[in-house]
Parts: C-alpha cells; sequence; structure tokens
C-alpha cells in the first residue's frame, strides 16, 4: 500500500503536468494569430514610411510586401517563443515540485508514519514506534500514538505476567481443576486431575465429558450440576494407579452476570491422607480408652473389694495389693510410653547426634534386659566388628535395641538363645536382633509397627507390652535417617534388622 505523502505527491506531479500542458497548447494555438497581427502592422508601418516619403503603394503592393514580410521571417520567431515557455514552465514545474515535496515531508510524512504505527499495533506489535521529532504541530500526534503504543506493550506484559502466574498456579495447585465448556466439552484440566484419573491432556481436551473416561462418580456429579444449575459438593472415591484414593469435589456452574451459561468448574481434592489421620486418630483413641480401662478396672475392682473387707484376711490382701501395684505400673508404662512416642512425633523434634560405638550400645542394651533375661534363663550372643561406630543419639539407640530385645525375651520361650549381630553394608551399619520365639504372621508384618497392633493381643497383656515400643522404634529410626525392616516365620523365630548411618557417612 502506498503511502499518502507518495500518492498525493504523484497527483500533484500529474496536475501539474496536465495543467502546464495545456498552457503550453493554449500558448502555441494563440502565437499564429498574434504573429499575423504583428506582420500586419509592421507592413503598414512600412507603408506609412513610404508614404511620407513620396512613395504611394496600391493595395496589391502592400499585400505583396506583407507576404514578403512574413516569408523572411517565419520558422524562426515561434521556435524562439516555444523554446522559452517549455523552460519557464519546466523551471516553474521544478520549483513547484520540490516546494510541494518539502510541505508533503513536513506535513503528511508524520501521518503515514502514524498510520503505519497504528496498523503494527493492530497486528499486535507494540514495540513499533513512530519515528518523528521534528518540531511542528505534528508532533504532538506522533507523541500521543507513541503514548499509547508503550502503553500498550506494558499492559500486554502485564497481561503476559498474569497470565503464566495464573497458568502456573494452575498447573501447581495441590487441587484438581476441571474445566467443562457450554457445549459439554473439556476445555482445561490441570496436571493434578490429569494424574488422579490416568488421563493425558491430548486425549481429554475437547473432549465430551460423558465419552473422556472420567470416573462414573464424578460424571454423575457433573450430571447433577448441569440439571439442578447449583454448586454441589461429594466426596468420592476413584481408583489410581497408587491405589483407591478419596477426593473431595466441588462442582459448580459458571454463569455470565446476564444469566448466560458458560459451563461447569470442578476442584478435586484429595483427602485420603485426612481420612487415613482420622482414622488413625480415632483408632488411637479407641485403643487408648482400651487400654487404659483394663488397669483402671483392675484397681477399682480390688480396691473396692479390700474396702469391702478382705482388708482383714491378709493373704488376700497381699495378693491383692500386689495386683494392684503390677497395674499401677503397667498403667504408669503405657502412659510414659504414649508421652515418649508424643514427644518423638511432635514437629521441631531434634536428637543428638554424635558418633556413637555400636559395641557400647549392644553392650548398654543387654545391661538394660538382663534382669529379664535372667528370669527367663536365656542367654544373649552378640557380635559387632571392632572400632564400628555411627552418626545417632546414644540414648535413643539404647532405647530402640532395647525395646527390640524386650520383645525378643517376651515372645520367645525360655531357655531359647537370641542373638545381637552388627555388620557394616552399603554405608549403614545394620544391627540384627534374632530370636526363636513365636514368629510373626506374614499377614500382620505391614501393620507390625502401627501404635497398640498386636498379634497375639493376649499374650502382649501377659507380657506387660503396651503395644507402643516398635511403633517408637520406627520413630526413631527414621529420625536417625534409617530403616527397619523383619523377617519372621510362625513357630521359627523372629529377625528385626535395623541400618544407621555410619559416623563418616
Amino acid at each position: 500500500m502506498k503511502s499518502l505523502q507518495r500518492r498525493l505527491f504523484l497527483a500533484f506531479i500529474l496536475i501539474m503536468g496536465i495543467t502546464l500542458a495545456g498552457l503550453a497548447s493554449v500558448l502555441g494555438q494563440t502565437f499564429p494569430v498574434l504573429q499575423d497581427q504583428e506582420r500586419k502592422a509592421e507592413s503598414e508601418a512600412v507603408a506609412r514610411h513610404l508614404d511620407e516619403m513620396g512613395i504611394e503603394m496600391d493595395s496589391t503592393a502592400l499585400e505583396e510586401l506583407s507576404r514578403k514580410m512574413a516569408e523572411d521571417g517565419s520558422g524562426v520567431a515561434p521556435a524562439r517563443f516555444m523554446r522559452l515557455i517549455v523552460i519557464v514552465f519546466a523551471v516553474a514545474f521544478i520549483v513547484t515540485v520540490i516546494v510541494f515535496h518539502r510541505l508533503t515531508e513536513r506535513y503528511i510524512r508524520p501521518i503515514d508514519l502514524v498510520t503505519d504505527t497504528t496498523m503494527e499495533l493492530a497486528k499486535g506489535n507494540y514495540t513499533a514506534r513512530a519515528g518523528w521529532a521534528a518540531p511542528g504541530i505534528q508532533i504532538g500526534l506522533v507523541t500521543a500514538v507513541n503514548a499509547l503504543a508503550r502503553n500498550l506493550q506494558e499492559m500486554e506484559s502485564m497481561r503476559e505476567t498474569e497470565a503464566e502466574r495464573l497458568e502456573t498456579l494452575i498447573a501447581n495447585m495441590g487441587s484438581g481443576l476441571l474445566m467443562i465448556g457450554r457445549n459439554s466439552e473439556i476445555s482445561m484440566a490441570n496436571s493434578f486431575f490429569l494424574d488422579q484419573v490416568g488421563q493425558t491432556e491430548e486425549g481429554l481436551i475437547g473432549s465430551p465429558y460423558k465419552a473422556a473416561w472420567l470416573p462414573e462418580a464424578l460424571v454423575t456429579l457433573i450430571d447433577t450440576v448441569s440439571v439442578k444449575e447449583k454448586p454441589v459438593t461429594e466426596q468420592i472415591d476413584i481408583r489410581t494407579d497408587s491405589g483407591n484414593r478419596t477426593m473431595a469435589v466441588y462442582s459448580a456452574p459458571v454463569i455470565d452476570k446476564h444469566g448466560g451459561w458458560l459451563g461447569i468448574v470442578v476442584v478435586m481434592h484429595d483427602i485420603s491422607e485426612l481420612i487415613r489421620l482420622e482414622r488413625v486418630r480415632k483408632d488411637f483413641v479407641a485403643n487408648v480408652s482400651h487400654e487404659l480401662r483394663t488397669p483402671i478396672t483392675s484397681i477399682r475392682g480390688f480396691s473396692e473389694t479390700l474396702m469391702d473387707g478382705a482388708i482383714h484376711d491378709e493373704e488376700a490382701a497381699m495378693q491383692f495389693l500386689e495386683i494392684i501395684h503390677g497395674e499401677s505400673v503397667r498403667l504408669e508404662t503405657l502412659i510414659e510410653d504414649l508421652l515418649d512416642l508424643s514427644k518423638i512425633e511432635k514437629e521441631g523434634y531434634t536428637l543428638r547426634l554424635q558418633s556413637v560405638s555400636v559395641q557400647d550400645v549392644i553392650e548398654r542394651s543387654i545391661r538394660s534386659v538382663s534382669g529379664r533375661i535372667k528370669n527367663r534363663e536365656m542367654t544373649i550372643e552378640s557380635h559387632c566388628p571392632a572400632g564400628l561406630t555411627v552418626k545417632g543419639d546414644p540414648e535413643r539407640l539404647v532405647q530402640i535395641l532395647v525395646n527390640l530385645l524386650a520383645n525378643a525375651v517376651s515372645y520367645s520361650k525360655p531357655g531359647t538363645p537370641i542373638r545381637v549381630v552388627a555388620s557394616v553394608s552399603g554405608g549403614m551399619a545394620s544391627i540384627a536382633v534374632a530370636d526363636k520365639g513365636i514368629g510373626i504372621p506374614t499377614a500382620d508384618l505391614p501393620r507390625l509397627f502401627e501404635r497398640f497392633y498386636r498379634v497375639d493381643r493376649a499374650r502382649s497383656r501377659d507380657s506387660g507390652g503396651t503395644g507402643l515400643g516398635l511403633s517408637i522404634v520406627k520413630h526413631l529410626v527414621d529420625l536417625h535417617g534409617g530403616t527397619i525392616f523383619v523377617e519372621s516365620e510362625p513357630g521359627k523365630g523372629s529377625t528385626f534388622t535395623v541400618n544407621i548411618p555410619l559416623s563418616h557417612s
């Protein structure tokens, strides 16, 4: 597209050329008439002059004289006259063109620059600017257009930044987001939602939600919102690669301010962990209540029996008091374990890490359970490489090993041996506690480290256990950055292996 300046300049040249050509043509047509008149006047002047000299000429002689004068001057004056006209008109044309070009350059070119800039802005190129700095009335227009371009560029930059932030927020939010358009086709789904339903963006976007292989419960929820045109909140269970998950789903219609239907938005939040923690909390409260009820019931029952007169029977009274004392010790142990577990699980709990000799930990732990071992006529064999050290809290490491040894003593037959073996494997010190006890069924192994979980509840109470020992052990091992696992076979015994990082790793 030609610029306004060029079009005006070409139009001016064309008009000026036509005008000057017309003037030259008119002058060329009038020149013979003027020339005839001039020759006639000259011949008349010659005749008068001859008449004054006494020479008379008739009309025929006078016409002959005029013809001769015309023949003598023909072809000279017209050519000179036309050459002069051409030169004058050419000079006038050139001067006019130069003046008009300067005028268009000053007053029309800024308009072309502003037009080009606005066209670029319309195309979305907000970096375009009108390059004009000459003073004059046009500078205001150029400045205004450049200011508009800068504002549009800043607005576009802000829009892109906000869009990027929104896209990042939607992609990384901890909840699934699904947008369905007015035509029931899925228009957007973030990565969390895609991961939960096991779909890809290419296979989901643009598909009708009923044909997109979404969970049936979710499709039913969207249908309900579509029919009722009201927000709906439900909990649904969906199957994922990691197992069944519980989702809190909020779905609502999207309606503009004029009441027009725009689609449906679905927000899905994984509450499986909350459900699990709530279940754990309920189980914990129920287990604590049950564990506390047993000793409290015994203490209350035997104390009431003593108050009813059994206190006067010295033998019975002593037996009842021993039972009350034993139950109170058990109650105290349970409360201490609960407080200990609560302190370990508390956020911000830290260990006093240092270089600890594994041999010292094993020896201190064996001394702590030596009384139980002697009463059950059992033996402990230990083996530890010389100089083996780990990075840990010595008191908590002893607590870990004492709990494992106490379990081995409690669930083994009298007279059977217990082995404690330490070794080095993969930058970790492995401490294995093996017994020849009753063993643990394979089905119970995954839940073995849960609070209050017992394989044999009657045997556990008889042994004086609280059901919290292995849970405390698991938490302490995790705090040390280690691992624990168990191998067991019913009737043949169990082996608990604790891995703790070496002091130099």
